[in-house]
């Protein structure tokens, strides 16, 4: 078996096509169990679904990838070739190789960011609870895990990034002298707001909310920051008062609507508004971006902001790259072995047939009362013959140059311990 991957990410596609193919954690075991109903031939998928990327991975052969286009296309709502112009598909070593890229952070819209590693490991979950993940797949996942946990050890991949959080509050920092006079409104309670929401409690704005279709799952991360608690029902009502909103929600719509924050600008009277949108599909409707006074920045614009330092920066992918290599390397190794294995229980139950055959002859010789010597030297004839049998007879029709390279790979596996002989000498 092979695998295969198939996907879109954020140097891909853009964001509001990245968003038809989103699926929130609720949705993964149902869409894994689709898939695999769809392609019959298929029992091994994972998929890897982030505000940056998603992508199929596929245990199987890469003559099944057209369907699967197929199916995600529908999935998203698209037709097949305008998914082809946008998506990327790999397969055996070349899969592994992205896979281990992602897991250590060197594909991501901020290098060495920790998130994705998370988001992988979280998507295998999945995959195991659906029962879809497989051998194979469960063999790379847990490598590139391994790999991403020495690249962070080895190299300084993570140490020279500024992450989405940072590059947020950046901004937020140019637009207003002092973040401690503002009011922060974080939209979501999942990982992503946290991560923001703690560079922000840095800062100590004036004040902090935090709105959450869940309000259990809102209250607890606004416990964490001395934060307020709202409902989504009253956001257009508040909306006014802060002057730095920060969404990111698996909504499959927009929260934040154009009407509702021209309302918010006219009781601002021109004071501005800082919004940032996290979420893909988007949380914001991107009509706001054309509102005088709010500065809208999607996840793809922050990660344009996003610098390191050159020199260093380079050294550590390099250093990175080599260590994935080496995973990559070691992974199609392993799978090319595996592929062998239906050759190998071949292999046993041929051998064990022979051996159920002359064990059963020399029970028959002993009860007969013949001598054990000779038994023995019948039943070592037996194996041997029934052994050497085909070999011979491969090599006694074969002829010219396939003969030659016939005998070659017979003296390696037959004559390991002994001096090896010219081709023709062997028969």
């Amino acid at each position: 078996m092979s695998v295969f991957a198939l996907g879109l990410n954020h140097t891909t596609a853009p964001l509001d096509l990245r968003g038809r193919f989103a699926f929130t954690p609720e949705q993964l075991a149902p869409t894994l169990h689709a898939f695999r109903e769809r392609l019959a031939r298929v029992s091994e998928v994972a998929i890897v679904s982030t505000c940056n990327r998603t992508e199929l991975y596929v245990g199987a052969s890469a003559g099944l990838v057209n369907p699967a286009v197929e199916w995600l296309a529908g999935i998203g709502g698209v037709a097949s070739h305008t998914l082809r112009e946008h998506a990327y598909v790999l397969e055996g070593g070349a899969a592994a190789r992205h896979a281990f890229r992602v897991a250590s952070g060197l594909d991501s819209m901020v290098l060495g960011e920790p998130q994705i590693l998370g988001q992988l490991k979280q998507a295998v979950r999945e995959a195991e609870t659906a029962g879809t993940l497989g051998g194979t797949l469960h063999q790379m996942f847990q490598r590139s895990f391994a790999v991403a946990k020495e690249v962070r050890s080895a190299t300084e991949i993570g140490a020279h990034s500024i992450s989405m959080a940072a590059a947020a509050v950046r901004l937020a920092s140019q637009l207003f002298e002092d973040l401690r006079q503002t009011k922060v409104l974080f939209v979501g309670a999942g990982e992503m707001v946290e991560l923001v929401a703690t560079h922000f409690a840095a800062r100590t704005p004036r004040a902090m909310a935090v709105a959450n279709r869940t309000l259990e799952r809102g209250e607890r991360l606004a416990g964490r920051f001395g934060a307020e608690t709202l409902r989504l029902a009253d956001l257009p009502a508040r909306l006014a008062e802060f002057d730095i909103v920060i969404s990111c929600t698996a909504s499959s719509l927009p929260i934040i609507g154009l009407g509702a924050v021209e309302r918010a600008l006219k009781l601002r009277r021109k004071r501005p508004m800082f919004m940032v949108d996290l979420a893909v599909p988007r949380d914001i409707e991107p009509e706001v971006a054309r509102l005088s006074d709010v500065y809208l920045y999607t996840v793809d614009d922050l990660a344009g902001l996003v610098q390191a330092g050159s020199e260093k920066r380079q050294a550590a992918v390099e250093q990175a790259e080599a260590i994935i290599e080496t995973g990559v390397q070691s992974f199609v190794h392993w799978l090319a072995q595996r592929g062998s294995v239906p050759l190998i229980q071949a292999l046993h139950t041929q051998a064990d047939d022979w051996r159920a055959t002359e064990i059963s002859r020399a029970r028959k010789m002993l009860a007969k009362g013949e001598n054990v010597d000779a038994v023995l030297e019948a039943l070592s004839r037996g194996l041997t013959q029934k052994m050497l049998h085909g070999t011979l007879a491969e090599l006694h029709a074969a002829d010219g140059e396939h003969r030659a390279q016939l005998a070659q790979t017979v003296s390696r596996l037959f004559l390991r311990q002994s001096t090896r002989l010219p081709a023709d000498d062997q028969l």
